[in-house]
């Protein structure tokens, strides 16, 4: 062989070999770029659904998998040329295999390239987690804040999935939405928020087009209801999404909308001004926004205004400003923002709150806005309930209304149509009565009227007050004249009574009438509690043959003029507590249309209005049947009042005259055919006896009552006054003994029950428990006899199953709620427990007594001496960790021997937001931690208490000091 073949030979090998080299290297490359290939086309898809694919991007999917395909078949040809590597005929491949894959890598690389584009576009299509939304800050600790934490309690509970908030407008349900939003707890929760306002004019459509929008779905393809739902859906199936839906005003099929019920792990929160659309969306939970504090208001407001508040000269007007605004959060927002731009300048703050007071009558800056809303809830409301709601103005600002003497009204004046086609004629004024009842609600599920503190009565806030005058006073056919509670001394001129269709002096000191009002068009005329108002002149009803609605009580008159006998459209006259009235003239019988008369408390007696046996609604005094008469033949009778439907009779007597008087009275009532509803007080268990076994409504079940037997001053005490519901039977039982059959029977039908000093009875199993199945409010006052409220010895069936509320007060030998284990179900619905001067209770909850009380929100244990231990750990040592699931409120005074509420913080208190201790110096340590109570919201104690509390956890007790109220100590009294 020549050198050059040799050499030539040789760099044939060395060739080989660097191709070999570059074969392994390209090999490598081209694997590397193929992961990175299969990598970004996994992600594309993953991100994008078939949904919203676009053609280029189908079509470079397509070349992507053929293309890794291709790179497949390549590392299979490698292999099997690596597997034999010294087989000569192979060897001569190498540089050809080489140079596929370092083409094919080129090809790769660049369709990654393309890859990586499309996914940057890709990532600004797709929608973002959280879209924020522009939200107003809220105070720490504030009412708003703390149902923004509330929210985010439930979002987290996996038993709930839809939460209601709702109150009127202006009460912040926007903010709380908007802050909820943009929450980081929120994003860390969900894949993805979704946010809706919803329009009044909305439909299925509509709300499927805002969240396809919100995924960012191809909007070209949108189909029918049944193909967008099925569109969202498949978008949403694999992501946890909160759907939030703002100013929601009717139902909504969220599964006609985006089939939710197929995404079990999500989440929605709607806000809306009607409590009944939250329960149609069948919220799981509701949240009720209301006014603000005074306290969370003045802090809003600092906020809005700035600076200038902090000036003496303008803090006392801001403090007025901030009255003004009624705890509305829209209003103050509003009104702080106009305020602001007044600076320091105390001439411009008292013009503008002189003006703010005025607003319904003049221009006012910030107002407008607020009045537009508020105008909308209006508009928004059925004829008849705008009306009902217009006359809520005719009361002072914050005045509690009697909720029976409201629908009274309401039905005088005509706003409860047809009430007496609901049924038939027979209980038309009670059909009346209940259908006002479905209008009350309806205006208090849009937060138009709000229940008090007295469950028996509502108040309209102020500024819906306004709004209601404002209306009125630009109406052609409903002009109010209101000035109530104003110091009136003297009637306002003529000019402003002449065109009034309703006018209210109520509360004011007027002396003195005109002698003659000429109002053609008055319907209703409010002067109750004018004191000095002695004498009504003789011709002061002449004009007013349209008066429906007539209230003089608690003024100082003596007699009614005989001009009465001009008011043919009357049908509601109250003159209760006109206690020097004594005379009615003999033309009363005129009032042909009068249904409701209320006459407790003066001087009159049965014969004078015997005359109105048309009556459906008398309210007399038990004095009023014999007051002036000499015989008992010279007595009215009862039963000539064959229309009346409702008989309330106040005990105004003193125990020596009942037998006597009550004896009359009570044959005849037994002869009404037409009552619906009896409140009277029977002085034994033999006349209450009489009643139930001749009166002929006895039986009806739509008859209810309020029954006292015995006699004790203050009747009719708080625990009938308080009731939910006006529909209740209560019965109170008065210094009684023993257990006698009618008891038994009235019983079985009673809703509320309270015993008082009742002997002969060791605990309320002796009434039978089966007779107090629909029993939902029971009290038990005095009484040295009664050793436990529930003997469970012997029991095989559930007890006290429908319960809701159980007070016990001053029961002297009382030892313990439940003595031995009572049947499962027993207790089940109970929310309220109240235990009260019980010196010789020692237990509260035993015998496992506590795993009976799922609903238990309220407990309140005071001055029982004897109490150590709230939960008694040795007759509870099976105890569940969530024992008191809906528990909210603890309230535990006066206990110097308590020691624990429970012996550790083993126990969930998922529901607990309010905790007041007082006078419970033994009790050192508190069974609560970051996590088992993270929804509390309030305690309170006194300081010295709080000080000596010891702690496992510093950081959780730094972390109540923002919820911490200090009590005020009182000052010792000497005497």
């Amino acid at each position: 062989m020549t050198d050059e073949a040799a050499t030539a030979a040789l760099f044939k090998v060395y060739e080989i070999i660097a191709h070999w080299i570059n074969l392994k290297g390209n090999y490598k490359r081209l694997r590397q770029e193929g992961k990175k290939l299969k990598a970004i086309r996994d992600a594309i898809e993953a991100e994008i659904t078939k949904d919203k694919i676009t053609p280029a991007t189908r079509e470079w999917i397509a070349k992507a998998k053929m293309i890794e395909s291709e790179v497949k078949d390549l590392k299979t040809k490698y292999k099997n040329e690596v597997g034999h590597p010294w087989r000569l005929v192979r060897i001569w491949a190498y540089p050809i295999l080489g140079l596929e894959m370092k083409e094919k890598y080129s090809q790769v690389h660049r369709l990654w390239e393309e890859g990586n584009l499309k996914r940057e576009e890709l990532d600004a299509e797709l929608p973002e987690p959280v879209r924020k939304r522009h939200a107003a800050k809220i105070e720490e600790n504030s009412s708003l804040h703390m149902a923004v934490q509330d929210l985010l309690s439930f979002l987290e509970d996996e038993q709930i999935r839809r939460v209601g908030v709702w109150g009127t407008v202006g009460t912040g349900k926007t903010t709380i939405m908007q802050n909820l939003n943009n929450h980081e707890q929120v994003a860390k929760m969900f894949d993805i928020v979704i946010w809706v306002t919803v329009s009044k004019e909305w439909n299925v459509e509509k709300l499927q087009e805002a969240i396809m929008r919100r995924l960012k779905l191809d909007m070209e393809c949108f189909g029918d209801i049944e193909e967008n739902a099925r569109r969202i859906s498949e978008e949403l199936k694999e992501k946890k999404y909160l759907l939030l839906l703002d100013e929601v005003q009717d139902f909504i099929d969220l599964n006609a909308v985006m089939e939710i019920h197929n995404n079990i792990d999500s989440r929605v929160v709607l806000a809306s001004r009607s409590r009944c659309v939250c329960y149609d969306m069948e919220a799981d939970e509701l949240i009720n926004l209301k006014r603000l504090s005074p306290a969370d208001a003045w802090n809003m407001f600092q906020e809005k205004v700035g600076h200038p508040i902090s000036s003496p000269l303008i803090k006392p007007i801001a403090e007025q400003v901030v009255k003004e605004c009624d705890g509305l959060p829209l209003l103050i927002d509003r009104i702080g923002r106009a305020f602001r731009k007044k600076g320091k300048d105390a001439s411009l703050w008292r013009d503008g709150l002189n003006r703010l007071r005025r607003w319904d009558r003049v221009k006012t800056e910030g107002m407008d806005e607020v009045l537009d809303f508020l105008k909308f809830c209006y508009d928004d409301l059925d004829g008849n309930k705008r009306d009902c709601f217009l006359y809520g103005a005719l009361y002072p600002e914050e005045c509690e209304i009697y909720i029976d003497y409201l629908l009274e009204c309401w039905n005088a004046e005509g706003f409860i149509h047809d009430a007496d086609e609901l049924v038939d004629d027979t209980n038309a004024f009670r059909d009346a009565r209940d259908k006002g009842h479905a209008i009350l609600d309806a205006l208090i599920d849009v937060s138009l009227l709000e229940r008090s503190d007295k469950k028996k009565c509502v108040k309209m806030n102020k500024v819906l007050r306004k709004m209601a005058l404002k209306i009125s006073s630009e109406s052609n056919g409903s002009k109010f004249l209101v000035k109530p509670c104003q110091g009136l001394q003297d009637f306002p001129d003529k000019k402003e009574w002449e065109d009034a269709s309703r006018i209210s002096l109520m509360d004011n000191q007027l002396c003195s009438l005109p002698e003659f009002l000429q109002c053609h068009h008055l319907s209703t005329l409010l002067l109750q509690r004018n004191n000095g108002l002695i004498a009504i002149p003789e011709l002061f009803f002449d004009s007013m043959r349209n008066l429906r609605v007539l209230d003089l009580h608690g003024t100082g008159i003596e007699s009614l003029p005989s001009s009465i006998s001009n008011l043919i459209s009357l049908k509601g006259m109250y003159l209760n507590s006109c206690t020097c009235l004594i005379q009615l003239p003999p033309n009363i019988r005129e009032l042909v249309q009068l249904e409701v008369l209320d006459i407790r408390g003066t001087k009159l007696n049965l014969l004078q209005i015997g005359s109105l046996k048309w009556l459906k609604c008398l309210r007399i005094s038990l004095s009023s049947f014999f007051r002036g008469i000499r015989t008992q033949r010279q007595f009215g009778s009862i039963s000539t009042f064959v229309s009346l439907e409702e008989f309330c009779v106040d005990d105004d007597l003193s125990e020596q005259y009942w037998d006597e008087v009550l004896k009359i009275v009570m044959e005849e009532v037994v002869t009404l055919k037409k009552l619906t509803s009896l409140r009277f007080c029977f002085p034994t268990v033999d006349f209450l006896k009489l009643f139930v076994q001749r009166s002929p409504v006895w039986k009806n079940s739509f008859f209810t009552f309020q029954f006292c037997v015995g006699h004790q001053d203050n009747t009719y005490s708080q625990i009938l006054e308080s009731s939910d519901y006006p529909s209740y039977n209560s019965l109170k039982l008065v210094n009684g003994e023993g257990m006698h059959p009618v008891i038994a029977e009235v019983l079985k039908v009673t809703h509320a029950f309270k015993l008082v000093n009742h002997k002969g009875v060791s605990n309320l199993s002796d009434f039978g428990t089966n007779n107090m199945e629909n029993m939902l409010v029971c009290s038990v006052e005095g009484g040295n006899e009664i050793r436990t409220i529930v003997c469970g010895d012997r029991m095989t069936n559930s007890v006290f199953k429908n319960l809701e509320v159980l007070h016990i007060n001053n029961v002297s030998r009382l030892r313990s709620v439940c003595q031995g284990r009572i049947p499962h179900g027993s207790l089940a619905q109970l929310i309220s427990l109240t235990l009260t001067k019980c010196p010789e209770l020692k237990k509260i909850f035993s015998d496992g007594m506590i795993q009976q009380l799922p609903e238990l929100q309220n407990l309140k244990v005071e001055e029982c001496h004897q109490i150590e231990e709230i939960i008694t750990e040795s007759e509870n040592l099976e105890l569940e960790a969530n024992a008191l699931p809906r528990l909210k409120s603890l309230i535990l005074i006066d206990l110097p021997k308590l020691r624990s509420i429970w012996v550790d913080d083993s126990l969930e208190w998922p529901s607990l937001q309010r905790v007041h201790i007082s006078e419970c110096h033994m009790l050192k340590r508190l069974p609560f931690n970051d996590v088992n109570a993270a929804k509390l919201r309030y305690v309170e104690g006194q300081q010295s208490w709080w000080e000596a509390l010891e702690w496992e956890d510093d950081a959780f007790r730094e972390s109540l000091q923002s919820i911490l109220h200090f009590q005020i100590a009182q000052p010792q009294v000497c005497m």
